[in-house]
């Protein structure tokens, strides 16, 4: 009886290790994608998978890196700005991936040097003003802003010198005087201020109704997502969950979030540039739905999606999501 006892645990053992499922997952080591570097850290969203499931977490640089890693289904769950997340759904022909939640509002300043001579709008002609890269979220909304104000970058003809380059250029750049002004997310904005002589130009929520716009979506794989539901379901559960505590425990998740920021660059935010980086984003898992189209729109615009616009809409799929929020007694996003 003991050596069949013994057969069967082993059995099941051997069955659970065969069917686990390895979830390959993404984020960026920045405090945008705090849901994630937190859940990395102190292995959260590892717990409410269970043993069906074991994450491998893969740290990138840029988002449209996380898109091609997507392509080749070398990823299944990533946080990412919205603008990559739509450019690879366009690419794919809706084939790609999907929308699953939100992440984060707000962390994005147009930043200018204070000796730059630049007072208003009008004052950014024949200037050089730097993006974290073509096509990224800030990239976008630089571009918009300047064609709401009649300006349009060198490349297509007008008189903006907009570069795209590293966050960590522009730091450099700007305390060169190389630079006259960059589109930068947080803790860079606050960071080009403190140690580049520069001041802030446009909060970028100043520009969105309700001050609100999507910097980081959670996406799934199209073809992990209708392969494991359930799994997709437990993640954002323990997403979720993290967002709240994080929300109603806010020091405490500082310090985890800075802990792991140290562990992945090396190097941990000071403790005064953290707080006022986190001051300027809101965690959420809206999507932000009608900000994110909307800023589709000016991509396609300017012709970084390609010139035949496509319906986005099958790009979201909050069923789980929905389910979810029901569960707490709140409702759900369209």
């Amino acid at each position: 009886m003991a050596v069949i006892i013994m057969l069967a645990s082993a059995s099941s053992t051997h069955s659970q290790t065969t069917s686990q499922v390895i979830i390959r997952a993404a984020h960026m080591p920045n405090i945008t994608h705090a849901q994630a570097l937190i859940a990395q850290a102190n292995g959260a969203y590892q717990k409410a998978l269970g043993n069906n499931a074991k994450i491998d977490w893969k740290i990138f640089n840029a988002g449209p890196s996380i898109i091609e890693a997507i392509f080749a289904s070398q990823l299944d769950i990533a946080y990412v700005g919205p603008n990559p997340a739509i450019s690879g759904y366009v690419r794919s022909q809706g084939k790609a991936l999907r929308i699953v939640a939100g992440a984060l509002s707000g962390g994005a300043s147009l930043i200018v040097r204070a000796d730059s001579g630049i007072r208003s709008p009008e004052d950014f002609r024949g200037k050089r003003v730097a993006t974290p890269q073509l096509g990224n979220t800030q990239d976008v909304a630089l571009r918009a802003w300047l064609l709401s104000h009649d300006m349009q970058s060198w490349e297509r003809g007008g008189d903006v010198r907009v570069m795209p380059m590293a966050n960590a250029d522009q730091l450099t750049l700007f305390a060169r005087k190389e630079l006259d002004a960059a589109w930068a997310p947080e803790p860079w904005a606050t960071r080009l201020i403190r140690e580049a002589n520069g001041k802030r130009f446009i909060d970028e929520r100043s520009l969105w109704p309700n001050g609100q716009f999507a910097t980081t979506v959670v996406i799934v794989r199209a073809e992990f997502l209708n392969q494991h539901p359930e799994l997709v379901r437990r993640w954002l559960r323990a997403h979720v969950a993290m967002t709240e505590w994080m929300k109603l425990n806010l020091d405490e998740a500082k310090r985890v979030l800075n802990q792991e920021i140290r562990r992945e660059t090396t190097k941990a935010l000071p403790l005064a540039l953290l707080d006022e980086s986190l001051s300027r984003l809101e965690f959420t898992v809206d999507p932000l739905r009608d900000p994110t189209l909307k800023s589709a729109k000016s991509a396609f615009d300017l012709g970084l999606l390609g010139r035949q616009q496509i319906n986005l809409n099958g790009i979201y799929d909050l069923t789980l999501l929905n389910e979810i929020l029901k569960e707490h007694g709140e409702p759900g996003f369209r």
